[in-house]
């Protein structure tokens, strides 16, 4: 199979192996001149970035970078980010990394034209509308992992330092305008990064797929998404070179990003709070809620779950698919209890608190109260 092709939804995405080499094209097709390139300290020094300046330097469009993110990026990686961009005299952002890289990244290019500050852009009704959308610069979104699927995303997820609270700062340009899928980037991510990244992605379509939000678009996407997981993850897993297997998780990632308009639940909700405040990994948190999760929202799934476990020739039905998760978790080494992900002495009421109120609750198939989530995160740790 010739894994390479040029997509145009969610947006335009160029995906395939060494198409990263195009990465100067990728920003004339954005209209950006001077690009600013956002991504992560741990991938500052890496040599994949270092090709990525140097493509750029080589097209006459400079080697700026901006590399002060942290692993759950905040406000003040934001703000920082921004005054680098507008003494940079910048004109937009190469986004380049994993999801804190390119959820930072697509901020910066959000916030540098606006006057409001960030958090009167929260993902609250039509708060979105209160940015000038005329201020937007435009984005190039190259990952580095597959998980976030955040290239293909309208928002990005940010601390707040304060409160250490996640939130969602949300508008419909914040979706990049072109996307730089290279699986060969991907080549170099530890295993326990590749394992928590998979399992964000399956998160994701899973969460999708039990939402009770109508989207069937979603839905179908979301279901595909899962069976390239259950046939790529851990082979990506195994061998970090094996690049039928790096490529197609990175579109299970676009695809669980894409799939997620329907709707995330409980796993997120839950995960949301944990990692502002214990600072997790967000992907493996997810994989550790999932099987309980599963067992909360049982009432209401149970036969969605059926037909996602015939349609991955997972036997069993519903206690079948839940076995294929803990064993799929084991494989991967993923932690069976928040406790063992470090998660100690937790302030049980500010976590479910937190959990009532992320977005990520309204697209749970089980309303969510303080008792119910209170024993469901119990059951978590």
């Amino acid at each position: 199979m010739n894994i390479r092709a040029n997509w145009s939804y969610p947006t335009a995405i160029r995906f395939g192996a060494g198409r990263i080499s195009e990465i100067a094209d990728a920003c004339a097709a954005a209209g950006i001149k001077r690009p600013l390139l956002v991504t992560d300290r741990g991938l500052a020094s890496m040599d994949i970035t270092a090709r990525v300046l140097d493509l750029l330097d080589e097209a006459g469009l400079g080697r700026a970078m901006f590399a002060d993110v942290d692993p759950n990026p905040n406000e003040k990686n934001a703000l920082a980010g921004v005054k680098a961009y507008n003494e940079g005299g910048h004109d937009g952002v190469v986004a380049f990394g994993g999801g804190s890289g390119l959820d930072l990244g697509k901020l910066v290019a959000f916030l540098a034209g606006q006057t409001r500050p960030i958090w009167d852009f929260e993902d609250i009704g039509d708060w979105w509308t209160r940015a000038d959308a005329s201020a937007i610069a435009p984005i190039v979104a190259v990952p580095t992992t597959a998980g976030t699927g955040s290239e293909v995303g309208r928002a990005s997820v940010i601390t707040n330092s304060v409160t250490q609270e996640k939130k969602i700062i949300f508008h419909p340009k914040f979706m990049p305008t072109v996307v730089i899928c290279d699986p060969e980037l991907t080549v170099g991510m530890p295993d326990f990064i590749t394992a928590g990244t998979g399992l964000d992605a399956f998160a994701h379509c899973f969460e999708a797929i039990c939402s009770p939000h109508y989207h069937p678009m979603s839905q179908g996407i979301a279901m595909e998404g899962m069976s390239l997981v259950k046939q790529y993850l851990h082979r990506a897993y195994t061998d970090g070179t094996d690049m039928e297997a790096r490529a197609h998780m990175m579109s299970a990632a676009l695809m669980g990003a894409t799939a997620f308009q329907k709707g995330l639940g409980a796993i997120h909700a839950l995960s949301h709070p944990i990692g502002a405040m214990y600072h997790t990994h967000h992907g493996t948190t997810n994989a550790v809620c999932m099987p309980a999760v599963l067992q909360f929202n049982k009432p209401a799934i149970t036969d969605v779950v059926e037909q996602a476990a015939r349609f991955l020739n997972i036997e069993g039905g519903f206690d079948g698919f839940c076995a294929y998760v803990d064993e799929l978790n084991a494989s991967l080494g993923i932690p069976q209890t928040l406790t063992a992900l470090g998660v100690k002495d937790p302030d049980i009421d500010r976590i479910v608190a937190g959990a009532l109120s992320d977005p990520s609750t309204g697209g749970n198939p089980v309303e969510m109260t303080a008792e119910n989530t209170r024993k469901l995160l119990l059951a978590c740790l």
